[in-house]
Formats: structure tokens, C-alpha cells, sequence
């Protein structure tokens, strides 16, 4: 199955008209002829089947035959993540946990993050490659990137954890997750969060989560969080 994406779509909607370069790589690419039938998501969990009316290279029109709306989990995850000094571990991390099956995405900046710059865009590209890809329905949100401080003070629904790496008493995630229920995940950067980052993050009651019994990198921490979150609900 190939699934392709339009955020423009809506269930009223009859027809759809692919840009220049869907059109080219549906015609082209794909060899997609008129008559054939595509599969398109608008991210917000439709499921559109359309058969191709115009098969264009530079304008290619599909009628839409029938539209579905795919059912949504009981439970969110949002991930909030510090960008890695490479941003390609980062990208890494975005694909990944999109294919796994994340909702939403924050990048915060800590004390101790080296990367402060980062590049949204491409970021959305990368998310939206990876939920056809994974052939999911529902586009994971990446907001905007910003400060610990700022982000920990927020309202949260939920479980609440910050995963972090100093000698104190920490709780297994798989032992801490309750299944159907949301969660929020804190991970830190490279040189893991400061002392007065968690001891905020306790104050705004988040609590302290192991992965494991080894040191991992920021994204692959980031990875193994949401992972455990979707196994834990699907035993």
C-alpha cells in the first residue's frame, strides 16, 4: 500500500489534484495509470480511496470513491525531547517515533543542550515521510521548539516522567505506565539534564523514570520511551 498526504483533504471533498511533484512521482515514478486507485490520509486519521481520472506528470487528478475515518487510541504520547548536537540523531528520532506511533512532539532547550538552533520544516517533512511510510493516519504534532522552564510549566494530562540519569531513586517506566491513560515523557540532552531542571521538573509533578540498566543516547532513550509506552498498552 502506498499512502499519500493532503492536509487539505476533507470528507466532503470529491476530488482531489496532486502538486507538480506528487503528479510526477505518481505518474512517473509509480506508473500509475487513469483508473488506478491511491490511498491518501489528510493526517487527522481519513482514509481516502481515489481513482486516478488524469493521469498528468505535472497534474494528476484523482475522483474520490470512498472515505473512512480510522478510529483513534484511548491514550496520547507526547514527547518532549532536547535537540541532540547532531540534528541527524535528532531526524532519526522524529522517523522513528513516528513510525512507532507518537502523537506529539516538543523539542526544549535545557541547561545543558548544545543545539539550540533547529530546522522545523524539515522536521515536518521528515514526520510526514515517516507516518505514510508507517501507514498511520494521524500526523504526529510537532509544536514549537522551547525552553524547559517554559515547557514544565504547562498544564499536562496524565502520567507525567522525566527520564534522567543521576543516582537517585528512579522508577521503572514499564513498572510506573498505566495503560489507556496519557503520558508525557521528559528527555534530556547529551550532558542529561541539570539538577535544577528535575528538581523543577518534581515540583511541576513529573516523576523519575530508568529505561534500563544502561546509559543511552538522547534520541535512542527518546525511542525506547514511546516504544514501551505502545507495548505496555498492547499486552
Amino acid at each position: 500500500m502506498q499512502l499519500f498526504y493532503n492536509k487539505s483533504l476533507t470528507a466532503n471533498d470529491t476530488e482531489i489534484r496532486f502538486s507538480k511533484e506528487e503528479s510526477r512521482h505518481i505518474v512517473k515514478v509509480l506508473r500509475k495509470s487513469v483508473g488506478d486507485l491511491l490511498q491518501i490520509t489528510n493526517g487527522k486519521g481519513w482514509l481516502f480511496v481515489a481513482k486516478i481520472s488524469l493521469a498528468d506528470v505535472k497534474n494528476c487528478i484523482a475522483i474520490i470513491e470512498s472515505s473512512t475515518l480510522q478510529s483513534k487510541r484511548d491514550y496520547q504520547i507526547h514527547l518532549a525531547v532536547a535537540p541532540t548536537k547532531m540534528n541527524d540523531r535528532y531526524e532519526w528520532f522524529l522517523e522513528k517515533a513516528t513510525e512507532i506511533g507518537v502523537d506529539s512532539i516538543t523539542p526544549i532547550f535545557c541547561d545543558n543542550s548544545e543545539r539550540r538552533v533547529i530546522k522545523p520544516e524539515r522536521f515536518k517533512k521528515i514526520v510526514q515521510s515517516a507516518m505514510k511510510q508507517s501507514l498511520h493516519f494521524y500526523l504526529p504534532k510537532l509544536n514549537d521548539a522551547v525552553p524547559f522552564k517554559d515547557f514544565i510549566s504547562q498544564d499536562f494530562k496524565g502520567q507525567q516522567f522525566i527520564a534522567h540519569c543521576e543516582d537517585t531513586h528512579r522508577t521503572s517506566l514499564k513498572q510506573a505506565l498505566k495503560t489507556n491513560t496519557d503520558v508525557t515523557i521528559l528527555i534530556g540532552p547529551e550532558g542529561d539534564f541539570s539538577t535544577k531542571e528535575i528538581e523543577l521538573a518534581f515540583q511541576n509533578n513529573f516523576d523519575p523514570v530508568v529505561l534500563g540498566k544502561t546509559r543511552l543516547r538522547t534520541e535512542t532513550a527518546a525511542v525506547i520511551a514511546c516504544h514501551s509506552v505502545i507495548y505496555s498498552n498492547e499486552l
